[in-house]
This record gives C-alpha cells, structure tokens and sequence, in this order.
C-alpha cells in the first residue's frame, strides 16, 4: 500500500483549528503525485443543491459550513481532490492521504470538519461497478456520515469501533442497520479508557462476519484518534495496534484501501499511520510501543458491549 499525496490539500486553511494543514505537513517532505479531480463523483452521495452551497459558501470564505467545520477560499478544491485520491486509492490499494476528512459527511450537509464523504462517494462508485465492499471504520469518532448513507444497503458492510459516548453521538450496540440494510452494520461501542486488549479482542471476535460477508473489496477509514496521545478523544491505543489492524487485514483480504479521517496529535499521527503501513505492507516493526491494557473496572464493561453486539447479530452471522 502506497500513499497518494498532493500539496494541494494544505490549502484547506482552517487556522488554529484541531484539522489543520500541520497534520498532514508532520509527515515531512512527501514525495506528491498527480490527483484525480473527483468533483464529477461528488453526485453519487451529495446533493446538487449541497455541492452548490459548499462551492458558493468557499468564494465568501472564510466562513463556517457548520459550528466545527471551517473553510478557506481553496476548500472546495482541496475537498474535491480528497475525493479524487480516495478514488485513486480505491483503483490502487493505496492510501490517500488527504485532507479534509470525509466520513462525517451526509448528503446534504457537512459536519465534524468533513465536507464530502470521500470514503462514501469512492464505495458507492465501486458498488455501482457490482463490488460488495466492506467499510471498516476505525477513527475513533463514529463515521455518522457513512453509517447513514448505507444503512439500508445489503452490498455494504459497515464495521466501525469507537469511543462511545462521544461525538457524534449514536452507533450504540443496537444499532445494525435498517431494512435490507438488517445485519449489515456492524457498531462497537467502546467506553473512554479502552486499552490495546480490548480494541484487538473486539476486532478478533468480529471478524469472522466480515469473512462472512467475503467482500470484494474492503474500504478503510483510517482515523488515528483513537491514540493514547490524542487530543480530542480517551481511547488508550499505541501504534502496536495500528500495526496488528493493518496485519490483520492484508493476512484476510486481497483488496484493501484506505483514506484517511482523524487523528489531531501531529506527534503522533505519522507514527501511527505509518504503523498501520508497516503491518499492511508485512514490514517488521523494531521499536514498539509498551502496550495499554484495559482497567478492571473497565473490562467487564466492555465485555458486555461486545457480548451485547453479538447477541444482535446472530439472527444474521454465525457469532
């Protein structure tokens, strides 16, 4: 897994906003490649009348989109290319390093500092190709965004882990889809103080459902927040398990690209991403973190979310 990188994301000027360029500079001088314009994809999920309104609002900018998402004259642009890398990634198995970040995005509105839903525009375009595709979601934040939009979708699985409660809010261990969309989604809650132990626990009981599932292609929003070190959430994850998420998922699946979402400590983002890239990309690792583990308090709680989950799913997978 390569990534796909242009300068032309550092133009989404948010200031002294946590999602801000210095992510994305903290990686360095990284080599930049052509970027597809994904302006004409932007349909696939958003609304006309969205588009429109995002294009008209960054003429005026800067300005707000909402109360957490600000934009800078060139953030339509800039957004436009995220879409475009994602898609990139999704032709290539790479790993679009972009900003912004896009799984907070509905069809009409943004949210959470995200303007189009780059992970959802990328897999509705592969679904209309015939993909069953995969969405596994491991920001620390709930991809509200994505989750909404294929809710109802039996040709798309949702799997997310995230802190909960917190923003923004939902994905609790009832909620598995709608309709045909019945056992398709996949929400693990976890509480704040979640350690290494658990989060892989969590992901190994699981699974096997998107084994089940056998996707063509598994599509990853890849958010880093879920840190000890981050600055927006209380998950407890150290690289060691960015590296084993990455393992795991080239050991299981033959097509597999990512996007990225959060992640807002610059000290770490670029450790942790590239963590991830070395367990895909099977490269040992020589330095580790001294992993998290759960607190007593905390584990038994967690158990009964996960207990709770697979109560819900097994109308629809072998749990």
């Amino acid at each position: 897994m390569k990534i796909i990188y242009n300068s032309i994301f550092l133009e989404h000027d948010t200031g002294m906003h946590p999602e801000n360029k210095k992510r994305l500079e903290s990686f360095g001088n990284l080599s930049e490649i052509d970027i597809l314009d994904g302006e004409k994809y932007l349909s696939l999920v958003h609304s006309k009348e969205y588009i429109q309104k995002v294009k008209d609002a960054c003429k005026n900018a800067p300005a707000h989109l909402d109360a957490d998402t600000i934009i800078s004259k060139d953030s339509y642009k800039a957004a436009t290319m995220a879409v475009g890398a994602t898609i990139m990634a999704s032709e290539s198995n790479g790993f679009a390093l972009v900003r912004p970040p896009g799984h907070h995005a509905f069809p009409d509105k943004s949210s959470g500092f995200c303007i189009f839903n780059n992970i959802a525009i990328a897999v509705q375009k592969l679904a209309n190709e015939g993909k069953k595709v995969m969405i596994f979601d491991f920001d620390g934040h709930l991809g509200d965004g994505t989750v909404k939009y294929f809710h109802e979708s039996k040709n798309v699985l949702y799997w997310s882990l995230h802190q909960f409660p917190a923003f923004p809010g939902g994905g609790d261990v009832d909620d598995i889809g709608k309709g045909e969309g019945l056992g398709y989604t996949i929400n693990i809650p976890l509480p704040s103080g979640t350690g290494d132990d658990v989060y892989m626990n969590a992901i190994d009981r699981f699974l096997p459902i998107a084994k089940q599932f056998n996707p063509d292609v598994v599509a990853v929003s890849a958010g880093f927040d879920a840190h000890k070190d981050d600055l927006l959430l209380e998950l407890r994850l150290t690289e060691n398990t960015y590296y084993k998420i990455g393992k795991l998922l080239s050991e299981n699946f033959s097509n597999v690209f990512a996007t990225l979402e959060g992640g807002y400590n610059i000290n770490t983002l670029s450790r942790c991403l590239n963590a991830f890239l070395d367990g895909i990309n099977n490269k040992d690792r020589k330095i580790e973190e001294p992993a998290t583990d759960t607190s007593i308090q905390l584990y038994d709680e967690c158990q009964f979310r996960l207990s709770a989950v697979e109560k819900n799913l097994s109308k629809y997978w072998k749990v």
